[in-house]
């Protein structure tokens, strides 16, 4: 049962990184200690194992840096995905080519970019409703 739901979350998150609405929430630990929240988009994940996003450097790279604890929030009015784990910063050049996409043109000037990064976060633990039931649980 859990596997089934475990696999469901992942497609969702798999298909809302192609789609549209490719937006979470992700959620660090500033330097004082407080959540910070930021909505991004997803840009590749391996089911609810692991979740990379494409965004700029600085505070977010900053609070990273400080402290590398984070969770993902997805949501709809259909279901919950909540995740927490650990967040990096890649800065290998074959990642960040790869993870490139043309909707970052507005952003960056190209994968080469040094104020383009990719960030990759790793599920430790979840807490999902999908389908109507509730899963808890740790990877």
């Amino acid at each position: 049962m859990n596997e089934k739901i475990i696999e469901k979350a992942g497609k969702i998150i798999a298909e809302r990184a192609c789609g549209p609405e490719n937006f979470c929430a992700l959620i660090f630990v500033d330097q004082k200690g407080y959540p910070h929240a930021t909505t991004i988009s997803i840009s590749k994940s391996e089911g609810i194992k692991w979740l990379t996003f494409c965004t700029g450097t600085g505070a977010k790279a900053d609070i990273i840096n400080n402290c590398n604890k984070a969770g993902v929030c997805i949501n709809s009015s259909e279901y919950h995905i909540g995740l927490k784990g650990t967040v990096e910063q890649i800065t290998d050049p074959s990642v960040k080519k790869e993870m490139w996409y043309d909707g970052l043109k507005n952003h960056f000037s190209g994968w080469d970019d040094p104020n383009y990064c990719v960030l990759r976060f790793t599920t430790e633990s979840y807490s999902l409703f999908v389908d109507w039931q509730d899963v808890k649980g740790d990877l």
